[in-house]
């Protein structure tokens, strides 16, 4: 059985490094998508409720570029360097009972705040975009205003972008 496994564990190993490549480029951009959602829990028993149901409200979101503050950002940059939409309007608590199923409870509206990373490089004339992640996205930043060329490190065939860094 551990020799099943560990035969296993290294042929996906394998079939990973195999599935991925790296390109270099310097036309590039990052792009953050930070999005702001109000959800509401709703269920029989809300501390105990094994499947509870969500529901979700007004949504803002807010398109940073780069690492440059966007138009329409109210909120940032923050930690992370990302600027945020103005807060949607939270639900009322009628809005919140009109969705409610007899005998459901509902728990008090929470703000949801989500980020959504993704890079688009040209190589030989063609752009693609792809989704990334916070890592790749700072070291895209940081190189943006230079325009230095990054090597880019593509995921599991090639539909995401792993890892960027500098192209010696």
């Amino acid at each position: 059985m551990k020799r099943f496994l560990l035969s296993m564990m290294i042929g996906a190993t394998a079939l990973t490094l195999i599935s991925c490549s790296t390109v270099t480029t310097n036309q590039y951009e990052a792009t953050a998508l930070t999005t702001y959602t109000w959800q509401v829990k709703y269920a029989y028993d809300l501390a105990n409720e094994p499947s509870p149901r969500f529901e979700t409200f007004a949504t803002a979101s807010l398109l940073n570029r780069n690492g440059i503050k966007p138009p329409g950002a109210v909120i940032g940059p923050d930690d992370k360097g990302l600027w945020w939409p103005t807060l949607p309007p939270r639900p009322s608590v009628s809005e919140v009972e009109q969705r409610k199923k007899p005998q459901e409870q509902a728990s008090t509206p929470e703000i949801l705040k989500a980020v959504e990373y993704k890079l688009t490089y040209t190589v030989d004339s063609q752009q693609k975009t792809l989704p990334t992640n916070y890592e790749v996205y700072r070291q895209v930043v940081k190189a943006y205003p230079s325009n230095t060329p990054l090597q880019l490190t593509l995921g599991v065939d090639n539909n995401s972008v792993e890892k960027a860094e500098v192209a010696k």
